[in-house]
């Protein structure tokens, strides 16, 4: 008699019953957007603060490069000593001073120093170089009798269009974005196996250690059993992903609008950055390009094998973890058995990190996404840049043949270790247990 689908129901509601399992679910979405609140309040805090910074120019080149900004302003002293002008920023209690010495010509720069109460921001040091820099540098081209605006009509973009010979056109932007799908899925499936798969052989562990699952293995043939583990926890696992999914996006929206909290200002920079980027046309037209390369997607595709390599992929490893689980008593047993594991998971991660990042179609790249242990992760990185569909369904299958002989050679380790007690099993054990 078929008790798999009782199996995978019975695993299913023991974990979504679960106190532990419940707290987390609701508890982890809170804990994240507290924390993201509180990065996100202290950094509008950091965004509003109005700094007030004196300049103290004897050269009289480079003061007035400095405009008045939202959170800065810069107060030019004139007439005035170092020191009077170090009293004078601490009876106003400004921010800080900025002292450039007199000298004869851009090119013999005097020493510049910034005189403050406490440690000036990375970023304000940065912004204060990069003008005066940049000031003194169109200086000296004119001392050395260059025009300025004939060195900037001389400027030219160079944006090289890419177009494949079957007249396929794309663009820089695409290919960012195209890594970005992959990177993520990619990600999503090596925290899922990470997360899920140790859920599984906890749970395998626990039912052992507790003498249960001599009573449940006496009506059920252990292959059953493992796969209800495997597909039950799994279906837990998808549940409480939505649920932090949907849970998350509410207290965000009601953390945003209750307190004013703008969730954004934690990446001012890159605010800054984006709102240049816009205001350029021709990055704004880069930006319209990339939407209309993200339209014509093969959307349907890269959904399809997403699904299907992200299923595949984690059954595969989940298999192994359950007889991982099956084969210990505790634990802290598992992790002479956890590299085997790990070291094609995150050697995946580095090929699509190093290798299909770079050449999505070379040899390493398509070799790996054939290996079922890397398949997963590195074909979902290479699917976005185009692979013909015979290699995703060789791919694929291949993977599927890989599971069902991992769910043979772990339902064997499986059926012995699972009544074995008190035995530090080594690699030698499971191999005599495989041949039983």
């Amino acid at each position: 008699m078929n008790h798999l689908p009782l199996i995978i129901q019975r695993e299913y509601l023991t974990k979504v019953k679960n106190k532990a399992f419940l707290i987390m679910t609701i508890l982890s979405p809170v804990i994240m957007i507290a924390l993201i609140s509180v990065v996100a309040y202290l950094s509008q805090l950091n965004n509003n603060k109005q700094r007030t910074i004196s300049i103290l120019d004897e050269s009289g080149l480079v003061s007035s490069v400095f405009k008045n900004t939202e959170n800065a302003t810069y107060e030019v002293l004139k007439n005035v000593t170092l020191e009077n002008a170090k009293t004078i920023v601490k009876e106003k209690d400004n921010y800080g001073l900025l002292y450039i010495q007199k000298f004869e010509d851009a090119s013999k720069t005097s020493r510049i120093q910034f005189y403050s109460k406490k440690s000036p921001s990375l970023s304000l040091m940065s912004s204060l170089e990069s003008k005066i820099e940049k000031q003194l540098y169109n200086l000296k081209l004119v001392e050395q009798g260059v025009d300025l605006d004939k060195i900037e009509a001389a400027k030219i973009n160079i944006d090289i269009d890419q177009e494949s010979f079957t007249g396929e056109k794309t663009s820089k932007l695409d290919r960012y974005m195209k890594l970005g799908f992959g990177g993520v899925a990619g990600y999503l499936l090596f925290m899922f196996i990470i997360i899920y798969g140790n859920m599984i052989m906890r749970s395998v562990i626990e039912e052992k250690t507790s003498r249960i699952i001599e009573v449940i293995i006496s009506s059920v043939k252990p292959i059953q059993l493992m796969l209800g583990k495997i597909i039950g926890t799994s279906l837990a696992g998808i549940t409480q992903f939505v649920i932090w999914m949907l849970l998350g996006s509410v207290l965000l929206t009601i953390v945003s609008a209750v307190f004013g909290i703008d969730m954004a200002s934690t990446h001012t920079p890159q605010q800054e950055l984006m709102k240049q980027a816009m205001e350029n046309p021709s990055i704004n037209g880069e930006i319209q390009n990339a939407l209309i390369s993200f339209y014509n997607l093969p959307l349907a595709n890269l959904i399809i094998a997403f699904v299907l390599f992200f299923i595949g992929g984690y059954l595969l490893y989940s298999s192994l973890y359950a007889a991982i689980g099956a084969a210990v008593d505790n634990e802290t047993d598992t992790q002479q058995f956890m590299l085997p594991i790990m070291v094609p998971l995150i050697l995946a991660v580095y090929v699509g990190m190093f290798t299909v990042v770079e050449d999505p179609h070379g040899t390493v790249s398509t070799i790996f996404s054939f290996i079922p242990f890397t398949s997963p992760i590195v074909m979902l990185m290479r699917i976005p840049f185009g692979v013909p569909v015979w290699q995703q369904v060789v791919s694929l299958l291949l993977l599927i043949g890989m599971f069902l002989f991992t769910v043979w050679f772990a339902a064997k380790i499986y059926r012995v270790g699972i009544l074995m007690y008190g035995k530090k099993p080594s690699y030698k054990e499971l191999i005599k247990w495989i041949k039983y």
